[in-house]
Protein backbone atom coordinates (compact mmCIF):
# COMPACT_ATOMS: atom_id res chain seq x y z
CA UNK A 1 0.00 0.00 0.00
CA UNK A 2 1.55 3.31 -1.07
CA UNK A 3 1.22 6.45 1.04
CA UNK A 4 -1.20 9.21 0.08
CA UNK A 5 1.70 11.51 -0.86
CA UNK A 6 3.32 8.88 -3.09
CA UNK A 7 -0.02 8.12 -4.71
CA UNK A 8 -0.66 11.81 -5.42
CA UNK A 9 2.75 12.19 -7.03
CA UNK A 10 2.12 9.13 -9.19
CA UNK A 11 -1.33 10.41 -10.16
CA UNK A 12 0.14 13.78 -11.12
CA UNK A 13 2.85 12.06 -13.14
CA UNK A 14 0.26 9.98 -15.02
CA UNK A 15 -1.88 13.02 -15.79
CA UNK A 16 1.18 14.72 -17.32
CA UNK A 17 1.96 11.83 -19.68
CA UNK A 18 -1.19 11.98 -21.82
CA UNK A 19 -3.99 14.39 -22.62
CA UNK A 20 -7.01 12.45 -21.33
CA UNK A 21 -7.24 9.74 -18.70
CA UNK A 22 -10.42 7.66 -18.23
CA UNK A 23 -11.26 7.38 -14.53
CA UNK A 24 -11.41 3.59 -14.70
CA UNK A 25 -7.93 3.39 -16.22
CA UNK A 26 -6.49 5.67 -13.55
CA UNK A 27 -8.06 3.56 -10.83
CA UNK A 28 -6.61 0.43 -12.41
CA UNK A 29 -3.12 1.90 -12.78
CA UNK A 30 -3.09 3.19 -9.20
CA UNK A 31 -4.80 0.09 -7.83
CA UNK A 32 -7.40 2.17 -5.99
CA UNK A 33 -11.15 2.68 -6.21
CA UNK A 34 -12.94 5.25 -8.41
CA UNK A 35 -13.93 7.11 -5.26
CA UNK A 36 -10.30 7.38 -4.13
CA UNK A 37 -9.35 8.72 -7.57
CA UNK A 38 -11.96 11.47 -7.18
CA UNK A 39 -10.67 12.36 -3.71
CA UNK A 40 -7.06 12.45 -4.91
CA UNK A 41 -8.00 14.69 -7.85
CA UNK A 42 -9.71 17.05 -5.39
CA UNK A 43 -6.53 17.14 -3.28
CA UNK A 44 -4.43 18.08 -6.32
CA UNK A 45 -6.90 20.83 -7.17
CA UNK A 46 -6.53 22.21 -3.64
CA UNK A 47 -2.77 22.35 -4.22
CA UNK A 48 -3.31 24.54 -7.28
CA UNK A 49 -3.32 22.07 -10.16
CA UNK A 50 -6.02 22.69 -12.76
CA UNK A 51 -7.64 19.31 -13.47
CA UNK A 52 -10.70 19.18 -15.72
CA UNK A 53 -13.28 16.41 -15.19
CA UNK A 54 -14.68 15.02 -18.44
CA UNK A 55 -18.29 13.89 -18.59
CA UNK A 56 -19.60 10.88 -20.45
CA UNK A 57 -20.16 7.17 -19.96
CA UNK A 58 -16.49 6.55 -19.14
CA UNK A 59 -15.69 9.87 -17.51
CA UNK A 60 -12.10 10.91 -17.00
CA UNK A 61 -9.67 13.67 -16.16
CA UNK A 62 -7.36 16.08 -17.96
CA UNK A 63 -4.54 18.16 -16.51
CA UNK A 64 -5.03 21.60 -18.04
CA UNK A 65 -2.04 23.77 -18.95
CA UNK A 66 -1.68 26.70 -16.58
CA UNK A 67 0.15 29.98 -16.67
CA UNK A 68 2.35 28.96 -13.75
CA UNK A 69 3.07 25.96 -11.58
CA UNK A 70 1.84 25.79 -7.99
CA UNK A 71 4.47 25.83 -5.22
CA UNK A 72 6.57 22.67 -5.09
CA UNK A 73 6.35 20.74 -1.84
CA UNK A 74 9.95 20.36 -0.71
CA UNK A 75 11.28 20.40 2.82
CA UNK A 76 14.54 22.21 3.63
CA UNK A 77 16.76 19.13 3.24
CA UNK A 78 15.20 18.36 -0.16
CA UNK A 79 15.86 21.94 -1.29
CA UNK A 80 19.53 21.56 -0.35
CA UNK A 81 19.75 18.16 -2.07
CA UNK A 82 18.21 19.47 -5.30
CA UNK A 83 20.38 22.58 -5.29
CA UNK A 84 23.57 20.57 -4.80
CA UNK A 85 22.62 18.03 -7.46
CA UNK A 86 21.62 20.58 -10.10
CA UNK A 87 24.59 22.88 -9.51
CA UNK A 88 26.97 19.91 -9.61
CA UNK A 89 25.37 18.71 -12.85
CA UNK A 90 26.70 21.78 -14.65
CA UNK A 91 30.20 20.23 -14.82
CA UNK A 92 29.39 16.57 -15.39
CA UNK A 93 30.27 16.71 -19.07
CA UNK A 94 27.19 14.61 -19.80
CA UNK A 95 25.60 17.21 -22.06
CA UNK A 96 23.00 18.25 -19.49
CA UNK A 97 24.66 21.44 -18.28
CA UNK A 98 22.20 23.86 -19.88
CA UNK A 99 19.22 21.73 -18.87
CA UNK A 100 20.46 21.67 -15.26
CA UNK A 101 20.71 25.46 -15.18
CA UNK A 102 17.20 25.80 -16.60
CA UNK A 103 15.84 23.24 -14.13
CA UNK A 104 17.42 25.10 -11.22
CA UNK A 105 15.93 28.37 -12.47
CA UNK A 106 12.49 26.82 -12.93
CA UNK A 107 12.57 25.22 -9.50
CA UNK A 108 13.49 28.53 -7.90
CA UNK A 109 10.62 30.36 -9.60
CA UNK A 110 7.92 28.04 -8.27
CA UNK A 111 9.18 27.79 -4.70
CA UNK A 112 7.65 29.64 -1.75
CA UNK A 113 9.71 32.65 -0.68
CA UNK A 114 11.12 30.99 2.46
CA UNK A 115 12.52 28.01 0.57
CA UNK A 116 13.70 30.24 -2.26
CA UNK A 117 15.88 32.09 0.24
CA UNK A 118 17.34 28.78 1.39
CA UNK A 119 18.14 27.84 -2.18
CA UNK A 120 19.73 31.21 -2.96
CA UNK A 121 21.92 30.93 0.13
CA UNK A 122 23.64 27.79 -1.15
CA UNK A 123 26.03 28.60 -3.97
CA UNK A 124 29.28 26.78 -4.67
CA UNK A 125 31.80 25.84 -7.34
CA UNK A 126 32.19 22.24 -8.50
CA UNK A 127 35.55 20.85 -9.60
CA UNK A 128 35.50 17.65 -11.69
CA UNK A 129 36.56 14.43 -9.99
CA UNK A 130 40.29 13.76 -9.79
CA UNK A 131 41.65 10.23 -10.02
CA UNK A 132 42.56 8.69 -6.68
CA UNK A 133 40.48 11.02 -4.54
CA UNK A 134 38.86 9.55 -1.46
CA UNK A 135 35.44 10.43 -0.15
CA UNK A 136 35.38 11.72 3.43
CA UNK A 137 32.69 12.12 6.04
CA UNK A 138 29.60 13.97 4.80
CA UNK A 139 29.08 17.62 5.69
CA UNK A 140 26.04 18.73 7.63
CA UNK A 141 23.57 20.68 5.44
CA UNK A 142 23.42 23.26 8.23
CA UNK A 143 27.17 23.85 7.89
CA UNK A 144 26.92 24.26 4.11
CA UNK A 145 24.11 26.78 4.55
CA UNK A 146 26.06 28.68 7.22
CA UNK A 147 29.20 28.88 5.07
CA UNK A 148 27.35 29.88 1.92
CA UNK A 149 25.27 32.46 3.80
CA UNK A 150 28.42 34.09 5.20
CA UNK A 151 29.93 34.17 1.70
CA UNK A 152 26.81 35.75 0.25
CA UNK A 153 26.53 38.32 3.07
CA UNK A 154 30.28 39.07 2.91
CA UNK A 155 30.57 38.67 6.67
CA UNK A 156 33.67 37.55 8.58
CA UNK A 157 33.22 33.93 9.60
CA UNK A 158 34.33 32.55 12.96
CA UNK A 159 34.64 28.81 13.38
CA UNK A 160 36.38 25.98 15.19
CA UNK A 161 38.49 23.79 12.95
CA UNK A 162 39.70 20.24 13.48
CA UNK A 163 43.03 19.94 11.67
CA UNK A 164 44.75 16.66 10.81
CA UNK A 165 48.53 16.42 10.45
CA UNK A 166 50.39 13.53 8.76
CA UNK A 167 50.35 10.53 11.09
CA UNK A 168 47.33 11.70 13.09
CA UNK A 169 44.57 9.14 13.48
CA UNK A 170 42.01 11.72 14.57
CA UNK A 171 41.57 15.44 13.76
CA UNK A 172 43.14 17.77 16.33
CA UNK A 173 41.17 20.85 17.48
CA UNK A 174 42.89 24.16 16.73
CA UNK A 175 42.27 27.69 18.06
CA UNK A 176 39.18 29.42 16.60
CA UNK A 177 39.72 30.82 13.12
CA UNK A 178 38.62 34.18 11.69
CA UNK A 179 38.34 34.32 7.93
CA UNK A 180 36.81 36.26 5.08
CA UNK A 181 34.89 33.48 3.27
CA UNK A 182 34.97 33.71 -0.51
CA UNK A 183 33.93 30.45 -2.16
CA UNK A 184 32.39 27.10 -1.32
CA UNK A 185 33.83 24.32 -3.50
CA UNK A 186 32.76 20.72 -4.08
CA UNK A 187 35.23 18.20 -5.49
CA UNK A 188 35.21 14.41 -5.49
CA UNK A 189 32.83 14.03 -2.56
CA UNK A 190 34.59 16.64 -0.44
CA UNK A 191 33.55 20.19 0.40
CA UNK A 192 36.04 23.03 0.83
CA UNK A 193 35.87 26.62 2.01
CA UNK A 194 38.21 29.03 0.22
CA UNK A 195 38.87 32.00 2.51
CA UNK A 196 41.31 34.73 3.46
CA UNK A 197 42.67 33.87 6.91
CA UNK A 198 42.74 37.13 8.89
CA UNK A 199 45.16 35.85 11.54
CA UNK A 200 47.65 34.39 9.04
CA UNK A 201 47.26 37.03 6.36
CA UNK A 202 47.02 34.52 3.53
CA UNK A 203 44.59 32.44 1.49
CA UNK A 204 43.59 29.09 2.97
CA UNK A 205 41.47 26.12 1.89
CA UNK A 206 39.54 24.46 4.72
CA UNK A 207 37.79 21.08 4.73
CA UNK A 208 34.13 21.89 5.33
CA UNK A 209 33.50 18.64 7.22
CA UNK A 210 35.96 19.85 9.87
CA UNK A 211 34.39 23.30 10.25
CA UNK A 212 32.09 24.16 13.17
CA UNK A 213 30.74 27.70 12.59
CA UNK A 214 30.38 30.03 15.54
CA UNK A 215 27.68 32.64 15.99
CA UNK A 216 27.27 35.47 15.60
CA UNK A 217 29.28 36.18 12.47
CA UNK A 218 31.72 39.07 12.30
CA UNK A 219 31.62 42.41 10.48
CA UNK A 220 31.11 42.81 6.75
CA UNK A 221 34.17 42.95 4.49
CA UNK A 222 35.10 43.97 0.96
CA UNK A 223 36.05 40.82 -0.99
CA UNK A 224 39.69 40.48 -1.99
CA UNK A 225 40.67 39.26 -5.44
CA UNK A 226 41.51 35.58 -5.51
CA UNK A 227 44.94 34.80 -7.07
CA UNK A 228 44.34 34.27 -10.76
CA UNK A 229 40.74 35.42 -10.42
CA UNK A 230 39.22 31.96 -11.03
CA UNK A 231 38.31 29.81 -8.03
CA UNK A 232 38.24 26.53 -10.00
CA UNK A 233 41.77 27.09 -11.38
CA UNK A 234 43.06 28.30 -8.02
CA UNK A 235 41.80 25.31 -6.04
CA UNK A 236 42.86 22.84 -8.74
CA UNK A 237 46.34 24.35 -8.66
CA UNK A 238 46.52 24.01 -4.86
CA UNK A 239 45.42 20.37 -5.15
CA UNK A 240 48.43 19.75 -7.40
CA UNK A 241 50.76 21.60 -5.00
CA UNK A 242 51.26 24.55 -7.33
CA UNK A 243 50.88 28.26 -6.74
CA UNK A 244 50.32 28.81 -10.45
CA UNK A 245 47.02 28.49 -12.23
CA UNK A 246 46.05 24.83 -12.32
CA UNK A 247 49.46 23.42 -13.25
CA UNK A 248 51.88 20.99 -11.62
CA UNK A 249 54.86 22.64 -9.90
CA UNK A 250 57.21 20.01 -11.37
CA UNK A 251 56.88 19.03 -15.02
CA UNK A 252 59.29 16.96 -17.07
CA UNK A 253 59.69 15.12 -20.36
CA UNK A 254 61.02 11.61 -20.95
CA UNK A 255 61.25 9.08 -23.79
CA UNK A 256 59.77 5.72 -22.89
CA UNK A 257 60.63 2.42 -24.58
CA UNK A 258 56.97 1.69 -25.22
CA UNK A 259 54.57 2.45 -28.07
CA UNK A 260 52.28 5.43 -27.55
CA UNK A 261 49.25 3.13 -27.54
CA UNK A 262 50.59 1.38 -24.42
CA UNK A 263 51.17 4.66 -22.55
CA UNK A 264 48.02 6.59 -23.50
CA UNK A 265 45.62 4.65 -21.21
CA UNK A 266 47.77 5.62 -18.21
CA UNK A 267 48.84 9.10 -19.32
CA UNK A 268 46.35 11.03 -17.18
CA UNK A 269 46.83 14.73 -17.92
CA UNK A 270 50.20 14.07 -19.57
CA UNK A 271 51.02 14.55 -23.25
CA UNK A 272 52.07 11.53 -25.33
CA UNK A 273 53.86 11.85 -28.70
CA UNK A 274 54.32 8.83 -30.94
CA UNK A 275 57.98 8.28 -31.95
CA UNK A 276 57.60 4.94 -33.68
CA UNK A 277 56.51 1.37 -32.94
CA UNK A 278 58.53 1.05 -29.71
CA UNK A 279 59.14 4.63 -28.45
CA UNK A 280 57.13 7.65 -27.37
CA UNK A 281 57.74 11.03 -25.78
CA UNK A 282 55.83 11.64 -22.55
CA UNK A 283 55.44 15.03 -20.83
CA UNK A 284 53.79 14.97 -17.42
CA UNK A 285 53.77 16.75 -14.06
CA UNK A 286 53.65 16.04 -10.33
CA UNK A 287 53.91 17.83 -6.99
CA UNK A 288 57.63 17.00 -6.59
CA UNK A 289 60.50 15.80 -8.76
CA UNK A 290 60.94 12.60 -6.76
CA UNK A 291 57.21 11.87 -6.99
CA UNK A 292 57.37 12.44 -10.75
CA UNK A 293 60.35 10.10 -11.17
CA UNK A 294 58.66 7.43 -9.04
CA UNK A 295 55.44 7.66 -11.06
CA UNK A 296 57.33 7.17 -14.31
CA UNK A 297 58.83 3.95 -12.96
CA UNK A 298 55.41 2.28 -13.15
CA UNK A 299 55.81 1.86 -16.92
CA UNK A 300 58.51 -0.81 -16.33
CA UNK A 301 60.59 0.12 -19.38
CA UNK A 302 63.67 2.09 -20.39
CA UNK A 303 63.42 5.79 -19.53
CA UNK A 304 65.48 8.53 -21.18
CA UNK A 305 65.17 11.92 -19.47
CA UNK A 306 64.80 14.79 -21.93
CA UNK A 307 64.60 17.37 -19.17
CA UNK A 308 64.84 19.24 -16.96
CA UNK A 309 67.98 18.39 -14.91
CA UNK A 310 65.91 18.25 -11.70
CA UNK A 311 64.14 15.16 -13.03
CA UNK A 312 67.44 13.43 -13.75
CA UNK A 313 68.60 14.24 -10.21
CA UNK A 314 65.37 12.82 -8.81
CA UNK A 315 66.00 9.48 -10.54
CA UNK A 316 69.44 9.49 -8.88
CA UNK A 317 67.91 10.06 -5.44
CA UNK A 318 65.46 7.23 -6.01
CA UNK A 319 68.21 4.90 -7.16
CA UNK A 320 70.15 5.54 -3.94
CA UNK A 321 67.07 4.94 -1.80
CA UNK A 322 66.14 1.74 -3.62
CA UNK A 323 69.73 0.46 -3.40
CA UNK A 324 69.71 0.97 0.38
CA UNK A 325 66.34 -0.76 0.66
CA UNK A 326 67.48 -3.69 -1.47
CA UNK A 327 70.68 -4.06 0.56
CA UNK A 328 68.78 -4.03 3.85
CA UNK A 329 66.31 -6.59 2.54
CA UNK A 330 69.13 -8.85 1.42
CA UNK A 331 70.70 -8.83 4.88
CA UNK A 332 67.36 -9.70 6.45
Amino acid sequence: MTSTTSRLLLLLSLLQTRRDWPGALLADRLEISHRTVRRDVDRLREMGYSIHAMKGPDGGYRLDAGTELPPLLFDDDQVIALTVALQAATVTGAGIEEAAVRALTTMRQVMPARLRHRLDALTFTTIPTRAGDAVTDPVSPAVLIALSTAIRAREVLRFDYASRQPGDTEPTPTPPRRVEPHHLVSSSGRWYLVAWDLDRGDWRIFRADRVAPRTPSGPRFTPRELPGGNVRDYVSARFTGSDRANSWPCRGTVILGLPATAVLPFAGDGIVEDLGPDRCRYEVGSWSWVALAASLGRFDTTIEVVGPPELSAAFGHLAERYAVTASASGRG
